[in-house]
């Protein structure tokens, strides 16, 4: 059995350019061998974080919903791919539920298992990737700072980013095959990163 791989689909749209790109990804990985999940945000049904910190015992969510499957998928795979598109220069609102729900993680690395805060052991790696429709120079300045945070939660490091601007309509992906291929590569890549870094760690 190859790496475990989590992709996670970030987009309201089901066949966006975000997650075309994250399908070619997800092709690339599993061509390489690897045993990839995936998970469409928006079919999940999944509250906003309630800011009630009753994961101030446990560090698990106490709210019952479609997070507590997902979030065992999180913890467990070697590997994560995220896509999202690009809303008012940020993630979409699917994933940053999914990101705001990750407290409770936060909670129990930083007060419940107190690791010093800036000792990180980056044990896994992760692949964004994001679609912006206009060319602006900052488009993904404030995206990426969320998503290395997100990482970090979940002692990974934020390996590679594809990042594109000037796709907005469904579609508009098809006509850079050159973005299809980069994603594809991306994927066979995690996989070859992912076993290089479990290698590593043996030794």
């Amino acid at each position: 059995m190859g790496a475990k791989i989590l992709a996670i689909y970030g987009s309201p749209r089901r066949k966006g350019n975000t997650a075309t790109l994250l399908k070619r990804a997800v092709q690339g990985a599993c061509d390489a061998g690897a045993e990839v999940d995936e998970v469409l945000l928006r079919d999940l049904k999944m509250s906003p974080c309630l800011e009630i910190y009753g994961c101030k015992e446990t560090g698990r969510c106490v709210i019952q919903d479609d997070f507590q499957k997902i979030s065992e998928q999180l913890l467990t795979c070697r590997g994560l791919m995220l896509a999202s598109p690009i809303f008012f220069y940020t993630v979409s609102a699917h994933t940053k539920i999914l990101m705001d729900r990750c407290q409770s993680l936060w909670v129990k690395k930083y007060w419940i298992d107190k690791v010093p805060f800036g000792r990180r052991e980056l044990s896994r790696k992760g692949l964004f990737i994001s679609v912006g429709a206009t060319k602006g120079k900052k488009l993904f300045d404030g995206t990426l700072h969320t998503v290395r945070y997100f990482f970090d939660v979940l002692d990974m490091q934020l390996w590679r980013s594809l990042l594109y601007r000037e796709l907005d309509f469904e579609g508009d992906i098809l006509k850079h095959p050159e973005y299809l291929q980069e994603a594809y590569d991306a994927g066979k890549d995690l996989v070859q990163a992912v076993g290089d870094l479990m290698t590593d760690r043996v030794l």
